[in-house]
């Protein structure tokens, strides 16, 4: 039984060691521009959203979803997010050509609350490009934006309206 448990150690030990050394040495891959393997997906997905799950306060959002903070949110995501997270009536989705997918809030759902979208925008997640933006807006704002994005699927006509994009005059 004692050289059983020895030889499981030994080959615990023996595997984080070649682990360690497969990243030391360079050999997983970096880049953002590849779909990540498989098995990255599997083990990263889902600790990203427990440590958000863990870290977010559990308390409802502090700005109301009236129409007025609906678009003042909406302005502050076109003007600050939707370059990457996308804009409600657009086309366009650049989500799948980086790791990890960016989150495209105006085709899809997001499964998180408005307290844990408030912390990811202030707090961002590391090695994926959302930075945190707790450092240039006010805890009031990012709630706002909170409020906006959770309902981006489903906003009222006249924050629709309010927030669509405007046509440039014709020319005369």
């Amino acid at each position: 039984m004692r050289n059983f448990l020895l030889g499981v150690l030994l080959g615990a030990l023996l595997l984080l060691l070649c682990g360690v050394a497969c990243l030391r040495l360079g050999f997983a891959e970096v880049r953002a521009d590849l779909a990540p393997a498989a098995w990255e997906m599997w083990l990263m997905k889902p600790a990203v959203h427990a440590s958000v799950r863990r870290r977010a306060p559990a308390m409802p959002n502090p700005v109301a979803p009236t129409e007025e903070n609906l678009i003042a949110g909406g302005k502050l995501f076109i003007n600050g997010c939707s370059g990457c997270h996308g804009q409600a009536g657009s086309e366009e989705d650049i989500s799948g050509s980086l790791f990890p997918p960016i989150p495209q809030f105006h085709k899809a759902e997001t499964s998180y609350t408005e307290a844990q979208i408030f912390w990811i925008a202030k707090h961002g997640i590391r090695r994926t490009g959302m930075f945190a933006n707790g450092k240039w807006n006010s805890d009031q704002e990012l709630w706002t934006m909170a409020a906006y994005i959770k309902r981006i699927r489903e906003l009222p006509p006249a924050v629709q309206a309010a927030l669509a994009p405007k046509k440039a005059d014709a020319p005369k």
